[in-house]
């Protein structure tokens, strides 16, 4: 494959602008496309050429499929890079890239469209010897009687989950047997006006489960590395709050094991690209939930723990290039975390847009910022409210979290609210110190803080 000599980059924000810079260092013009409202985005600003390619609502722009391709026609790009979110896991996307004559920078259309259907994924992850679990097996019909028998033999609670789900939408516990034909009839609305697909299927649900996952890589010539894993447990309505790697407390020869298995399962689907496998870890075993085709929100932790640049990796992959590590080369050097900081109120989480008054990113040894804030920013309030991510790397655990709280006490965003005392609570509360919380500790500690303040 010839090297690229442009990048389109179909996203916005700080995923954009991390994008530029990867380009940047590998001597790649990029395009930078652009809603009518993020004309002022910094990615905008710099990068070679940008394009608007319609209004503020993402479903006339940013998912407009058929704008995103005619913008790479006429700036006469190579190849597009999705980022995360809008069209990073749409196959159909990925085929029409492909057909007016790009490279994506990504999986395959195929890889996209298995493990875009959670259903398929896990059947498939079965066969090929991933733990799953326990659950339907298969999506559910319409017949309530027949959903109630399977959820009866899974053994309630049991999670009500879309087939098509992702980002933590279309997903419902069910406690009992009564809640259960109004819980279907929700998850099933809520996964056609989310995803546009009504399909559902059931799990087990676990009691005190972490979200352990598994970032991998993969060449189109047969060759598959990992690169450890990463502890996200701590999550707010299923949405990742602060990440972390390695993960605290899970014996050497288990994450070992489980690692390997993913390269296992990448060679078996001649996967290509970046790719991360999610698991719930629940006493001592891993169930595989998903597969993410593409890059995270959370890479930068498992860049500051290995060295390695994803975002340049992929770039290298899509031009058909081998990969330049062996499993041997890919040691992991210390700890790091990172802190998502959200345009949001950090008790009642409400959406936070406007102006930017003041910027300030903190700096020292072990410390990045990735951003596209800057003073004067207005953040707007038609998209997700991710503004930036503070994370810190240390010799170990306990100088990564000292490295975070010092960071984010010099962090300072001035004329909108953001979540900065939050995670500064959860930094100060001895369960995150130590490390090893599940998924539910988060909300738990919030309805805790709620209850004391006297809200």
């Amino acid at each position: 494959m010839p090297a690229f000599n442009k990048v389109l980059i179909a996203n916005r924000g700080e995923i954009a602008l991390r994008i530029l810079r990867a380009c940047s260092a590998l001597d790649i013009r990029t395009v930078a496309i652009h809603s009518d409202v993020d004309r002022e985005l910094l990615h905008v600003r710099l990068a070679d050429e940008s394009v608007c390619i319609g209004p503020s609502t993402a479903g006339d722009s940013y998912l407009n499929i058929p704008a995103v391709i005619s913008a790479a026609e006429v700036t006469d790009t190579s190849a597009i890079h999705p980022g995360y979110g809008f069209l990073a896991e749409k196959a159909e996307f990925a085929e029409q890239v492909e057909r007016s004559g790009f490279s994506f920078i990504g999986p395959s259309p195929e890889s996209i469209r298995l493990m875009g259907d959670k259903v398929r994924a896990i059947q498939t992850m079965q066969e090929l010897g991933l733990p799953t679990v326990p659950g339907s097996g298969a999506t559910l019909g319409d017949d309530i009687d027949q959903s109630m028998d399977v959820a009866r033999n899974i053994g309630f609670p049991v999670l009500i989950k879309a087939a098509a789900g992702g980002g933590g939408r279309g997903m419902s516990v069910v406690r009992r047997e009564s809640q259960l034909a109004e819980a279907l009839a929700y998850t099933r609305s809520e996964a056609e006006s989310s995803f546009g697909d009504s399909r559902i299927y059931l799990e087990k649900y676990l009691a005190h489960p972490r979200h352990i996952e598994i970032q991998v890589l993969a060449d189109h010539h047969g060759n598959a590395i990992h690169l450890w894993e990463r502890d996200c447990s701590l999550q707010r309505r299923h949405q990742k709050v602060l990440e972390e790697a390695p993960a605290p407390g899970i014996p050497d020869r288990t994450r070992q094991a489980i690692a390997e298995q993913c390269i296992t399962v990448c060679k078996r689907l001649n996967y290509r690209g970046a790719g991360t496998f999610e698991f719930l870890y629940q006493d001592g075993e891993f169930y595989f939930i998903e597969m993410n085709t593409r890059i995270q929100v959370e890479h930068p932790v498992t860049e500051m723990l290995t060295g390695i640049d994803l975002v340049q990796a992929q770039l290298h992959i899509a031009q058909g290039g081998k990969l330049p590590w062996r499993q041997e080369d890919v040691v992991p050097c210390g700890h790091a975390m990172e802190c998502r900081i959200n345009a949001e109120d950090p008790k009642r989480f409400n959406p936070s847009p406007g102006l930017v008054d003041y910027y300030h990113a903190p700096g020292g040894i072990g410390v990045r910022v990735d951003s596209h804030l800057y003073s004067g920013y207005t953040v707007p309030p038609h998209y997700d409210a991710l503004i930036a991510k503070v994370i810190c790397h240390g010799q170990d655990r306990a100088q990564a979290q000292r490295r975070m709280r010092q960071a984010l006490s010099e962090l300072v965003i001035t004329g909108i609210q953001t979540n900065i005392p939050l995670h500064q609570r959860l930094l100060q509360t001895t369960a995150v110190r130590e490390g090893g919380v599940d998924i539910h500790y988060l909300e738990q500690h919030e309805s805790r803080a709620t209850t004391t303040d006297g809200n």
